[in-house]
This record gives C-alpha cells, structure tokens and sequence, in this order.
C-alpha cells in the first residue's frame, strides 16, 4: 500500500482532518476513467490493511465491508457508494500527464482547487468520506458495504459490471451531489450517441491556410449545467463556418475532449485566398456571440496562417459536415412539469474528432422520461440518414425513479435541520447518477421498489473544467451530518 509518512498536506490544520488527508491522498493517485488500477489496487490494501472484508470484482470495483458498531449489530446494512474515477481536463499551455503526475493542490479562502486542472472532486469526495467513516473508531454506524466504482465517467462501466452478490443492504447513501443540503430521489437517465461521416478527401487548390479557434468559454457538465445557458464551442463553430460566404476549403475539424463537458474550446484549419473576407466573417460573429453570451461566457475568436500539406475535405463532406454542426440539437428540450426548475430532457454535442477516414459527433443525451430519451435518440438516427451518416447509440442507462414510500428521505430532513438548524430539500437531478443502475441490480423485480436511496454531497462547482473548485466548510458540515446520519440509522 502506497505510504504517505512525509507527505506535505496543503489542507494541514483544515478540518475534518481524516477526510481531507484521504483526498489529498487519492489526488497523488492517477485515476482518469480507464485508467483506475492502481487507485483500485490503493483502495483495496486499504480495506485489507484494516481488516474489513474486501472485494476487488472482475472489472476492478471494491466492495468493503465493516461490521456495525456496538448497539447496531444487527441494525440494517447501510451502503455508501460513490466512483474513484475523475474527468481529467486541462487548461491550454498545463503541462499535466493524467497518466502519471499527481494533482497539483491549493487552498483559496474556502476552496480547495487544483492547478490548470479538474479537481477530481467529483467523485473524490466520496471516496474520502467512506474511507474515513472505515477508518474511524468512535462513529457509530450500522453494518456498511462501502461500493467505489470505476468508469462512472464514460458511461458507468463499473455499475454496469457490479455483481449484486457481493452485497445485501437495502438502503443506499449515495455521494455524488454537488450541492449541501440538496438531497437527490431521483436523476436522469441518458445514453452516449455518435453521429458518424466517413470523410472523402481531395487535393488542394489552394495555398493559404489558416487555424480558427473559438476559446475562453466556461465549458462544465452538460447535465447540471445545461440549465445555464453556457455557450458550446463545437455549435459556435458550426455557425461560424455557415456564415463563411467565401470560397474556402476544410482540412481539419475538432472540439472538446469529454463527452459528458460542454466544450470550451473548437478549432477548423480552412484554406483560402480570401483572407480579408475570413477577417470580416470572424469579427462580424465574434460580436454576435460576445452579445448572446454575455451573461455566461467571454467568448473569443482568433485565427493565424499555418503551414499545411495534403489533401483537404470533398466539398460533399464540407457540406455535410457544416449540416451536421448546424441541424444537430443541443440543449434543453423539455421542463418538468412536475418539479419546479428542473430540466426533464437535454443533449450536448461534447466530442468532434476525426478518427481514421471518420468524423465523429459525440453526444450525451439525458432525460428522466424513458420514452423523450428514445425520441432524441430517433431525431439525431434521422438527422444521421439526411447527412448520409450513421448513429451509434453507447453507454444506455436507466433513470432512477422518485420513491415516494422512502424512509431515508424523512430521516435526511430530519437530521439536517437538527444538525444546521436549516431545512434541507429533496430533488432531482438531471444528470446521471449510478443510482439507477443499482435501483435495477439490486432489488428482486428490478424496478427499485425495495431499495431505499438518496445522494447527498457537500458544495462544489464548476465539476469537469479545470475551475472545479470544493468548500471545504461545506465538506465539514457535510461530515458532521453524515456522520450524524449513520448515527440515526439505527
């Protein structure tokens, strides 16, 4: 087990001590989606090194498993649940290896950040609060499976591949919220789409090329965030090149980098003789955006001469690739009727890359209504036949359902406003939560009737994007509750 004897903690003397020390511990770790073993290896010595019943699964998931403590022997068992992977996201000119290098910490009054980089917060947090509810010897608890998955991130792989033998609570702490005293019954369920073109190329006529960037947009998670309005630079592009008017030619495409982040940054090198009308075209609807983004965004617009040799897109492939970034929806489509202010169905493009003789357009579709997420999915297969492309539909996954017959949900008010003085809400969230997949493996008819769950989570923001920050007051209030939480579940 990796050992931390000399370690420099940035949050020394920042309480709660024990959860903070876990985090800044799991932030030395690697732990980007697909690249969760040695973090799973670290999590299951620890769970050994204590003596706990531990389970390493097939696809690298752990199971722990603590006894209750005295008085609560037989009380029921109580899981904890959260994912040990993280959205790994960068600032431009961050000299970062998420493959290798650990995260860079600072604290800034009440936050803990990270530097040009995400946080991991999301869902580091989680795991630092289970390990130290396992580590501690005066909490009183119920008997606990503490679940950490992997591959949360890029279409919950972990969740997907969970075995429900290896557990038998009923009741189900999820901690994969965002905001203190907001408590989730419910989330969206989603699926990952890719929208495909195969790319016919041509050679050149021309000689001038240039990079034309669109940057500087505040990006963050195209669940939670789609509410906000903020600008997605891979649609933005698209605009752009539909109000080209001048002869040009396409060489290359790309934007963003995850497809559950609305993308920050979009890039077109283009060739063309005309450099004065490229000039007009991007001022003119640099001043467009700046205007519609005012509110959310500072968007920026630049474009420099390269150096490029070899073929560039067919005029037909031009055209279907300006079709698909115009006609291809994104963002909110419906509300809820039935919660005030929650969105009930949305999509982001996230991903726009070319891979091999392929132009991929990556979406993630959300929605807590089964059959308006099989409609979204029908309008990007039709928009995919009218661009002669095809659809991909990835990563399916189920919403979690409101239970209105919940006790956890009683008990979480109850114990808030007596620990804050406060009144908590319960909610929704459109966003994917492992909740529903756990709603489906481990109840006996798989409707989630007989599984009690609730997420709950301290104040962070900015989730995804390399400005994820965490307050760390909040993530001690947090874990008074919590601990007075496992208290009350006698």
């Amino acid at each position: 087990m990796k050992t931390f004897n000399d370690f420099k903690y940035v949050t020394s003397g920042i309480e709660p001590k024990e959860v903070l020390e876990y985090f800044e511990q799991l932030s030395t770790i690697p732990r980007g989606s697909h690249n969760e073993k040695e973090v799973s290896d670290y999590l299951k010595a620890f769970g050994e090194s204590h003596g706990f019943e531990t389970i390493q699964d097939d696809v690298m998931n752990i199971i722990i498993k603590k006894p209750g403590t005295p008085g609560y022997e037989s009380s029921p068992t109580v899981i904890i649940q959260g994912h040990m992977d993280m959205v790994c996201e960068k600032n431009e000119g961050t000299d970062h290896d998420f493959t290798k290098d650990p995260l860079k910490l600072y604290v800034e009054g009440d936050l803990l950040k990270a530097e040009g980089t995400t946080l991991g917060a999301d869902n580091g947090i989680a795991v630092a609060y289970a390990m130290a509810v396992l580590a501690s010897k005066d909490i009183a608890h119920p008997p606990l499976e503490v679940i950490i998955t992997v591959e949360e991130e890029t279409g919950m792989g972990g969740v997907i591949g969970f075995d429900k033998k290896n557990v038998s609570g009923k009741r189900l702490i999820n901690i994969d919220s965002e905001e203190e005293g907001v408590f989730f019954a419910s989330c969206a369920g989603g699926a990952r789409t890719k929208v495909i073109l195969d790319v016919s190329k041509e050679a050149s006529k021309m000689t001038s090329a240039y990079k034309v960037q669109i940057k500087g947009l505040k990006g963050g998670h195209s669940g939670l965030n789609i509410k906000d309005g903020r600008g997605n630079a891979i649609k933005l592009l698209g605009r752009l090149l539909d109000s080209f008017k001048f002869d040009y030619e396409m060489v290359s495409i790309k934007g963003g980098s995850k497809p559950n982040a609305i993308p920050r940054e979009a890039e077109v090198v283009i060739k063309t003789q005309d450099q004065e009308a490229l000039s007009q075209a991007i001022t003119c609807l640099s001043k467009v955006f700046k205007q519609e983004l005012l509110q959310t965004d500072d968007v920026e617009i630049t474009f420099e001469s390269q150096q490029v040799e070899g073929p560039v897109y067919s005029e037909k492939t031009k055209s279907q690739v300006i079709d698909t970034l115009t006609l291809i929806p994104c963002g909110i489509q419906t509300m809820s009727f039935n919660i005030e202010g929650l969105v009930e169905s949305s999509l982001s493009i996230g991903v726009l890359t070319e891979i091999g003789q392929e132009l991929v357009f990556e979406s993630a579709v959300r929605s807590s209504v089964k059959t308006l997420k099989r409609e979204i999915i029908m309008r990007l297969e039709r928009l995919a036949q009218l661009v002669e492309g095809r659809l991909e539909v990835l990563s399916d996954y189920p919403e979690w359902a409101y239970n209105p017959n919940s006790d956890l949900q009683g008990i979480f008010l109850d114990v808030y406003k007596a620990t804050t003085g406060k009144e908590a809400k319960i909610d929704a969230i459109h966003a994917g939560l492992e909740c529903g997949f756990f709603a489906e493996k481990l109840t006996e008819v798989g409707d989630g009737s007989d599984l009690d769950m609730i997420s709950l989570g301290p104040d962070m923001a900015n989730v995804h994007t390399p400005y994820e920050q965490l307050s760390l007051s909040s993530v001690e209030r947090t874990w008074v509750f919590l601990k007075e939480i496992l208290k009350a579940l006698k």
